[in-house]
């Protein structure tokens, strides 16, 4: 009666978790990005009973998510302020995180979620993390470090497992 390896390194368990490891973080990033060119659009609609206007004048106001680039902020603008006062940052680097990250986030999310350069695109990701993490520590925010610390276990745990990644494009990289 054969038995079957269970210590092998090409495990279809192994295969699949670093492949499903890959594509939430991959998904995170993509999606994190995005929203970075988010915003709202309001506008004004009169109101309608039984289908019809029922006062030109009497009006209300409509909102809706819209992406664009004029929308484009890398930084939550009630969060800018917050950092400018800080002294450990300074504020070329405030500028030059706030107009790369969501760029940043977009490209290091195709790269993961199609395997190209898997672990330079983990490890880079794991970088801005841990720089935005610098941040939350600076205005104490302790419920987004410990978010972020989480993906930066999973990433860790990516790279780990990098080894088992059967679907992509540079393996070596």
């Amino acid at each position: 009666m054969a038995t079957e390896d269970t210590t092998s390194k090409d495990s279809l368990g192994h295969i699949f978790a670093s492949l499903l490891l890959r594509l939430w973080l991959g998904v995170r990033a993509l999606q994190t990005g995005i929203e970075k060119y988010a915003g709202s659009v309001s506008s004004s609609e009169p109101v309608k009973v039984a289908g019809e206007a029922y006062d030109d004048d009497l009006v209300e106001t409509v909102s809706s998510k819209a992406y664009s680039m004029d929308n484009y902020s890398g930084i939550p603008a009630s969060l800018k302020s917050t950092f400018a006062g800080e002294p450990l940052l300074p504020a070329w680097g405030l500028k030059i995180f706030d107009v790369v990250l969501g760029p940043a986030l977009i490209l290091l999310g195709l790269t993961i979620l199609l395997g190209i350069a898997s672990r330079v695109s983990l490890f880079a990701l794991g970088l801005i993390y841990v720089g935005l993490t610098f941040g939350l520590i600076l205005i104490k925010q302790d419920a987004g470090v410990a978010w972020l610390g989480i993906h930066v276990i999973m990433i860790a745990m990516a790279l780990a497992w990098s080894e088992h990644n059967r679907f992509s494009i540079l393996k070596k990289w």
